[in-house]
């Protein structure tokens, strides 16, 4: 089995694509990116745009040969999207999909939003999208609805998928954020070796108070018992959370790290970074219109 992550926050911009390429499989999962409207009151920085836009290629090469692409939820920065912003992966840009076999979240307990972009996307591939939760096929499983984040907080469901070969398991639980303890378990009885997930919105810890300690606690029966946890996502959108990756992987002996880690980088925190990045490297007035217009370069922020 070979895991590829794609795009992360430790690669720049909001994503949680990987491929898991097995025998008979290349399977992508979560192909989408995204970057943060506002920031510190700020927009995304020209360095900031330049990472998502890296890693929208890398998705859309993963296209290529793809046997399987997995949607565990409707948010831009995990699908294909109907244009709504720039830094988004836009539908028109996907190569032919032909012999891509489709799984996906089924309508059940998601937002408006998520239930028009479901059908936009539908309507794009010319077909209905499958309600896959609680399906196998081959080396694949999907899991029923689990909470995005906190239980019974109206953050809607996200759905997880496990791969398997031979004695290799690896877990995409998607934006379970580590808050509930029930969706843990529910990892943990997969029987993981490799297990990528979002950990908990520690820049959002006023809003979600148990993003710290509760949070913890499930990450610690988490890395105690799977060879390899990979942490990232909303867990990166703060150094603050780095700092929390790096003392809860001082209390294991498996391996915790962060995506770029994983696959041999060095963490580009962007996202939390933005301050710092507009005060290194100012950007003119006016630029993000020009940009937006198609008149602004990137070169000068590479």
């Amino acid at each position: 089995m070979k895991i590829e992550i794609l795009g992360c926050e430790s690669f720049g911009a909001r994503s949680l694509a990987c491929t898991v390429i097995t025998g008979k499989k290349k399977i992508l999962i979560d192909p989408g990116v995204a970057l943060a409207r506002l920031r510190y009151g700020l927009p995304p920085h020209p360095v900031e745009i330049a990472a998502a836009l890296k890693i929208r290629k890398k998705i859309l090469y993963a296209f290529e040969g793809a046997t399987d692409v997995v949607i565990s939820h409707y948010h831009g920065d995990h699908m294909p999207m109907k244009a709504e912003d720039p830094y988004q992966l836009p539908v028109e840009a996907l190569p032919p999909l032909k012999d891509i076999r489709f799984w996906s979240k089924g309508p059940e307990k998601i937002s408006g939003l998520s239930a028009r972009r479901r059908k936009e996307f539908s309507h794009f591939l010319d077909s209905s999208l499958p309600s896959s939760e609680g399906s196998s096929f081959d080396c694949i499983s999907f899991s029923y609805p689990v909470p995005h984040g906190t239980r019974d907080k109206g953050f809607g469901t996200v759905m997880m998928t496990r791969v398997c070969e031979g004695d290799d398991v690896f877990v995409h639980s998607s934006d379970i954020q580590l808050l509930d303890r029930e969706t843990v378990l529910e990892v943990l009885a997969w029987k993981p070796t490799v297990v990528f997930s979002s950990g908990p919105p520690l820049y959002l810890s006023h809003h979600v108070p148990e993003a710290s300690e509760e949070a913890f606690e499930n990450a610690l029966l988490l890395a105690r018992n799977v060879e390899t946890l990979i942490l990232d996502h909303h867990l990166l959108r703060s150094l603050e959370g780095y700092m929390w990756l790096k003392k809860l992987a001082g209390k294991v002996e498996n391996t915790v790290l962060c995506a770029a880690e994983f696959m041999g980088k060095e963490p580009e925190l962007l996202e939390a970074r933005r301050k710092m990045l507009y005060e290194k490297l100012p950007v003119p007035r006016g630029w993000h219109e020009a940009y937006a217009k198609g008149e602004g370069g990137l070169e000068e922020y590479l």
